[in-house]
């Protein structure tokens, strides 16, 4: 299974491209054997300035057919090897592709958030994009590392 992280706004160089990168060569590597990546990467900007609804017209463009996983601080906490479960089961049913949705500064639009397959939170506080984008990153190399049985987990 594909995974596909589709975002609003563009990430500069610097140390949180870098994390990113890394924890997804990590998943990579430990996610091939397990059938599940590569990981591909869409940033969409809205240079018009529409807010929620202009920024899910174009996040809808970029996802194809698969599950629709949208980062919210309304959305469900899970624990990592939760976490690992659901991509687990998404795999195992024959999804083409699981896309991780981040919105932009104002949150994602309602409509959009409703039609998610699941709303996941990394808790009660509002996390800056960049810093939700290395958050996920590690959190996907984590759950491959999970159902690889690798020690990386600890719990």
């Amino acid at each position: 299974m594909k995974l596909h992280v589709c975002v609003v706004g563009r990430l500069r160089a610097g140390p949180e491209r870098d994390l990113i990168g890394d924890y997804l060569g990590r998943f990579d590597k430990t996610g091939r054997a397990l059938g599940l990546g590569p990981v591909r990467v869409t940033e969409v900007e809205d240079k018009k300035g529409g807010g929620p609804a202009a920024e899910a017209a174009l996040l809808r463009k970029a996802l194809g057919p698969g599950a629709i996983c949208v980062l919210d601080e309304r959305g469900r906490t899970m624990t990592s090897p939760d976490f690992a479960d659901a991509v687990a089961r998404w795999r195992d049913q024959g999804t083409p592709e699981a896309h991780f949705v981040i919105g932009g500064a104002d949150g994602l639009d309602p409509g959009l958030r409703a039609e998610a397959d699941m709303a996941l939170s990394f808790g009660a506080m509002v996390w800056p994009h960049m810093l939700a984008r290395v958050m996920l990153a590690e959190q996907l190399y984590r759950a491959a590392s999970i159902l690889a049985g690798s020690p990386y987990h600890r719990a």
